[in-house]
């Protein structure tokens, strides 16, 4: 009996272990477009690892040129262990209903054409090849995207986070050859994203009217975590 009982205090020491470096993975939900497609907006939301605050982040992104909306992005964050998850996304959304109304992005939310979470294995993080839309025969050239990590390491608030990258992302042109079409480089990190380690493309979410028309590029950002390896989101969106 005696040896039972130390075996069940080993694993759930074990146990108590693996959660105590779970790190903090938000949770992605891509909220879509507006009518038009020239706005993509997406939430991340989660608890925050060592204090356990609940947090609710929405996006709002110009898909003409992948800048973020005047008053955005919206960031929720309670500062006490036992407020909720909902009421972070709660009063998020409510901001969010200043800039584009929950019904308009719902009621054009896309394609999800591509998803990679940060839990699958077998899937090559850095690159993604989709079929826009679920038309088959397919009428659309594939969309094809490939991401590179930048190494950064001179970025002074970060020298005790190890080894620190930015990223650069790439559209393969199939029509014209396989030429590449640069979307995104950094030459900095901003401050917003933190001390990141790696990225990793999580989706690809696509929108049409009569055509296909706009793109977002789901990218999750790996960080170093309190608890373990925290993954915030960001997005790299276009117009077609």
């Amino acid at each position: 009996m005696r040896t039972l009982f130390l075996f069940a205090v080993c694993l759930a020491t074990q146990f108590a272990a693996s959660i105590a470096q779970a790190g903090d993975v938000a949770e992605l939900e891509i909220l879509g477009f507006t009518r038009d497609g020239g706005v993509f907006a997406f939430e991340e939301y989660g608890i925050q690892d060592g204090s356990g605050f609940p947090y609710a982040n929405r996006y709002y992104i110009d898909t003409s040129n992948d800048s973020f909306l005047k008053g955005t992005p919206v960031r929720v964050r309670l500062d006490d262990e036992k407020a909720t998850l909902d009421a972070a996304r709660l009063q998020a959304r409510q901001k969010g209903e200043a800039i584009v109304s929950q019904a308009e992005l719902s009621a054009n939310r896309g394609i999800t054409a591509g998803s990679n979470p940060v839990t699958e294995l077998s899937a090559d993080p850095h690159r993604i090849v989709v079929n826009p839309r679920p038309i088959f025969s397919p009428v659309d050239q594939p969309l094809e995207f490939r991401l590179d990590e930048i190494g950064m390491n001179d970025t002074e608030s970060c020298a005790s986070q190890g080894e620190i990258n930015g990223f650069r992302l790439l559209r393969i042109e199939a029509r014209d050859g396989g030429t590449t079409k640069l979307l995104h480089e950094d030459k900095a990190i901003p401050k917003s994203r933190g001390c990141p380690n790696g990225y990793r493309i999580g989706a690809v979410q696509t929108f049409s009217m009569d055509s296909l028309s706009a793109y977002a590029v789901l990218i999750a950002v790996r960080q170093y975590g309190f608890e373990g390896p925290d993954f915030r989101w960001i997005a790299v969106t276009g117009r077609l």
